[in-house]
């Protein structure tokens, strides 16, 4: 293991090392990457950066420390609110807090279905339900918090079997979820109908739009049909959608939102028994950096809602050509009918091609796709950031397809996340 100098070094020599070891990092910022990292454009990046040096080293842990923090939290928090319809509640704007990431949102909608349930109903052995589509987060927040969680398979066209979920809530359950759109397919689950499932119970409905939240609005505006999804839907009680995705933000920032400050209350923690004084963590960190919020906070500013319906334009042409591409290539076909930036790609029954050995032939062309299963499956979050390279993909994808087809690769591993 290594260890840490005695002496210092330069920063010309630290920064110069640093950037050394970013060589065989996916180069996001020439389109080929699909995922992980979102390109608003130039102008974006400035304010992010300048926002990035301003709050570089400040601190959200106390607010009265920091008042501009709550500021930009309770700012953020409101126009996202704004966004999906919050604000036309009839007990007033829903109400939420900044986070890490789409996790921790998802964490903090999980614990506070699991603390409604108790105080308000006396649940002591607390179980959510969700589609075998839903993000894994669920599934960590079931293990962390101590909820047993009940899986429902999904359609023929992976939205979630409402009627499966229902055969599976009883007394104890305490949250449902929906995803508007799920991320493996990318499809949009019926949150209508899940919401009114949550409410026959007197569940919590949470709706996973960390992939969405950012889109749906904006995609609305441009004239897609996006079913309801929002807090226009009764019953919805809290959303997670992140701002470090298709809200172009540097990495680190998500909002959760609920429904009303009652809902909210169950997701904070306070506490004034030790000897350190009050204590508050309105979700999973305690110092939280100003960093991610400061940049959440300028890039909302600078796109505002024109911005962000331009660059949802761009995205949805950019999906809506490569969906297309992929499915005039002969022995590959788009998983599900996702209408949106989600597109999951695999191989034809009996065509001869491994789609991971199609994975790993994009891949030495300097394409990066997540690979998922079952059934094996090649995953691109479509964004901004692939403008101007579709038709140069297609035509490596046909090439590549011919190129593979007979063969195979020993290599069966996903690759969403990864642990050193």
């Amino acid at each position: 293991m290594a260890e840490l100098g005695k002496q210092g070094r330069p920063v010309d020599e630290v920064i110069a090392e640093l950037t050394d070891k970013r060589a065989n990092d996916v180069k996001w910022s020439d389109g080929k990457t699909f995922g992980m990292v979102y390109d608003g454009g130039p102008s974006v990046h400035e304010v992010a950066e300048q926002a990035a040096r301003l709050y570089l080293h400040e601190n959200a842990l106390n607010t009265q420390a920091f008042p501009s923090l709550a500021a930009i939290q309770r700012e953020v928090v409101g126009w996202t609110s704004s966004l999906l319809h919050g604000d036309l509640l009839e007990e007033g704007a829903a109400s939420g807090f900044l986070t890490s990431g789409g996790t921790e949102s998802i964490l903090c909608g999980v614990l506070a279905a699991r603390e409604r349930g108790t105080t308000e109903r006396g649940v002591t052995e607390p179980e959510m339900v969700v589609a075998e589509t839903a993000h894994a987060a669920f599934h960590k927040a079931a293990h962390n918090f101590g909820l047993k969680i009940r899986v429902a398979a999904v359609r023929n066209d992976y939205t979630a079997d409402v009627d499966a979920m229902a055969a599976l809530v009883n007394d104890n359950t305490v949250l449902v979820v929906g995803s508007a759109p799920q991320y493996p397919q990318g499809v949009q689950d019926d949150i209508a109908a899940i919401a009114q499932l949550a409410m026959s119970v007197d569940a919590n409905c949470h709706v996973d739009a960390c992939m969405g939240g950012f889109v749906l609005p904006f995609a609305e505006r441009l004239g897609r049909d996006v079913q309801p999804w929002d807090f226009r839907v009764p019953g919805v009680t809290t959303i997670s959608a992140d701002i470090h995705k298709l809200g172009y933000a540097p990495k680190g920032v998500s909002v959760i939102l609920h429904r009303s400050k009652q809902s909210r209350q169950y997701q904070t923690f306070v506490f004034d028994g030790w000897l350190g004084g009050f204590y508050a963590s309105p979700n999973m960190q305690g110092t939280r950096s100003g960093l991610p919020m400061a940049c959440a906070w300028a890039v909302m500013q600078h796109l505002g809602i024109d911005g962000y319906v331009d660059l949802t334009r761009q995205t949805m042409i950019n999906a809506d050509r490569m969906r297309a591409g992929i499915m005039g290539i002969d022995g590959i076909r788009v998983l599900g009918d996702g209408q949106f930036h989600l597109i999951a790609m695999a191989a034809e029954p009996d065509s001869g091609i491994d789609v991971f050995a199609l994975g790993d032939a994009l891949m030495k062309r300097g394409w990066y796709h997540d690979r998922q299963a079952p059934p094996d499956n090649l995953h691109s979050t479509v964004s901004n950031t692939n403008t101007g390279v579709i038709d140069d993909y297609l035509t490596d994808l046909e090439t590549c397809v011919a190129e593979i087809r007979g063969t195979t690769t020993d290599d069966r591993s996903t690759t969403y996340a990864t642990l050193e």
